[in-house]
């Protein structure tokens, strides 16, 4: 059923009625969410990696250049710390304080959700936000900037990111799918569903019978899956939906 076409309630109201029915949400976000803080996305001509940082980026790199390799992952770091969570990223955690979003996947690695006060967030290709030691794999967090040894075992230190040629970590993938699996909403925001195998969340949302919702200032190779297309800003969608939850609510609401 495509719910654009209900009665004449608005694309907005739509989705803000899904979000209050729903018993369980998940919600998959992209670069949208965060360019909109500002933050460049990863590989347009002004992003945050240029080509030959993509080109260093690599566990090969990683393995046979390794102050190279730092020095690129520490100008990202660097420059990460300009930007902060957006009134998108903010509207989400409040939405899951108030038990309307389960879990948030993201395929972004700002940490920018769990500045906003979300938890339950997936991060499926690692972190800025953290280091881990290539020794004894102990992890640092709130870090400043790369540091070069472990304090533990005087390891060397890289940053908690998935590099190119690396796989997803099978943590995050299970508990994504886990996510994915058991709602009955999806709602993909700011991405452009491009990405392999994250991409197939939608899918596997819709063959476990969710309703998908995209929300993209553009078309996504997935439209034709969806349930219900916004498009638009997504702070400015957001801050709708969240007007519209309020309406629903004062609606709905018994009298006294």
């Amino acid at each position: 059923m495509n719910l654009n076409k209900v009665g004449k309630m608005t694309d907005i109201e739509l989705l803000a009625q899904l979000i209050q029915k729903s018993n369980i949400t998940t919600i998959f976000t992209g670069a949208g969410i965060s360019t909109e803080s500002g933050l460049p996305d990863y590989r347009s001509s002004n992003g945050l990696w240029n080509k030959n940082q993509i080109d260093v980026a690599t566990t090969n790199v990683l393995n046979e250049n390794f102050e190279r390799f730092i020095d690129i992952y520490r100008d990202q770091i660097i420059r990460l710390q300009q930007y902060k969570p957006n009134i998108g990223h903010e509207i989400l955690a409040k939405w899951q304080k108030d038990g309307l979003v389960d879990a948030i996947i993201t395929q972004n690695v700002d940490g920018f959700h769990q500045m906003a006060g979300s938890n339950n967030v997936i991060e499926l290709h690692g972190t800025l936000t953290k280091q881990r030691c290539l020794g004894c794999r102990k992890e640092y967090e709130n870090i400043n900037e790369i540091e070069s040894n472990c304090l533990k075992c005087s390891g060397r230190l890289r940053p908690c990111v998935v590099f190119y040629g690396e796989s997803l970590p099978k943590t995050a993938i299970e508990k994504a799918v886990f996510e994915t699996n058991r709602c009955n909403l999806f709602i993909s925001i700011g991405s452009s569903l491009q990405v392999s195998p994250a991409n197939i969340l939608p899918l596997k949302a819709k063959q476990s019978g969710a309703k998908l919702c995209i929300i993209n200032n553009e078309e996504t190779i997935m439209d034709s899956n969806a349930d219900l297309i916004v498009r638009g800003n997504i702070s400015t969608v957001l801050q709708s939906v969240n007007e519209s939850l309020k309406n629903y609510y004062h609606e709905t609401s018994p009298m006294i």
